[in-house]
């Protein structure tokens, strides 16, 4: 049998991008996720090239339904990102708990009922406090985790998570924490205003983006295929990485969709997020032989260019 990669989440901007590239490859890919909404999944794969993927339909809460998945389609590669970001986490903390904490869980139980030994998931920089927490410069990537969101202390309890997996079972993992992910299909969370900004320029609308600030941005479609390489570069042992990149501002990044589109009203807003400027990635350097980390104003020329041939989808 090939190998299969189980991909939860697939409905969202990283999951989308994630099952795209491994169309690309020609690798079997079953997605796994409670939502059957194939919007962000056309924006950037045609209805037949979406047949040689496996759309499941289901709640990762259902700890037996899980264990059928992994069975049923002989399932060797896990990239786990479903999720319930910082909004809704914050509207109903059960749920998010549930579906974050609860449903990473049943992915390492169900991996170990079918024999597999390696997990790449979704963590998130939520996990590290606020600016005032940290010496100046890039966090490092084992820098202490004290977040201030119940999304942020999901993700941190799921690293955790992993660890004991590893230690009791043997199970490894391998968790990536993206910053401002932007690109086609980000339209949800606390972070996606930059590139709905890009959407709105696209269709010559206004747009004020409602935070300001130094971060980190990187490309939907560079975080999937670093997800990939995670999931099939084992690692022995349970370990969690900073996607970095150089940082930029949120009028740099303005900027350089003004570039294309020298006519978008882009604002943005005199309200810095409560997050470090950027982390360091060394470690994610040292352990894998490729970072993928398009350039800036590329990525938002892409992302602008894919947005035009959409069109009216977008």
């Amino acid at each position: 049998m090939a190998d299969t990669y189980l991909v939860t989440g697939g409905m969202g901007c990283i999951g989308a991008w994630t099952l795209y590239h491994l169309h690309k490859s020609g690798k079997r890919a079953v997605n796994f996720d409670a939502s059957a909404d194939r919007q962000r999944i056309d924006w950037l794969m045609s209805a037949e090239e979406q047949e040689s993927i496996s759309f499941l339909q289901g709640d990762l809460r259902d700890s037996e339904m899980v264990k059928a998945v992994f069975a049923e389609h002989d399932v060797s590669h896990v990239i786990h990102l479903a999720a319930l970001q910082v909004p809704f986490c914050r509207a109903n903390p059960s749920l998010g708990a549930a579906v974050n904490v609860t449903g990473t869980v049943n992915i390492f139980e169900a991996a170990k009922a079918q024999g597999v030994n390696h997990i790449a998931y979704a963590s998130s920089i939520g996990v590290y406090g606020p600016p005032s927490e940290f010496p100046p410069g890039l966090i490092a990537n084992d820098a202490p985790q004290n977040p201030r969101t119940l999304y942020g202390a999901y993700k941190a309890c799921t690293e955790q998570v992993g660890k004991v997996y590893y230690y009791d079972d043997g199970i490894s993992s391998t968790c990536l924490r993206p910053y401002t992910v932007y690109g086609v299909g980000r339209d949800q969370g606390m972070t996606s205003e930059p590139t709905k900004a890009l959407a709105a320029a696209v269709k010559g609308q206004p747009f004020k983006i409602g935070f300001s600030g130094t971060m980190q941005f990187q490309l939907a479609a560079d975080v999937a295929r670093q997800f990939i390489l995670a999931a099939e570069q084992q690692l022995d042992g349970a370990y969690g990485f900073n996607l970095g990149g150089k940082p930029a501002t949120v009028s740099e990044f303005v900027g350089f969709a003004k570039d294309v589109l020298p006519e978008a009203e882009i604002d943005v807003a005199d309200a810095p997020l409560p997050f470090p400027a950027g982390f360091d990635d060394s470690a994610l350097r040292e352990s894998f032989g490729r970072v993928y980390e398009t350039p800036l104003d590329e990525g938002i020329a892409a992302t602008i260019a894919h947005m035009q041939r959409l069109g009216d989808a977008i």
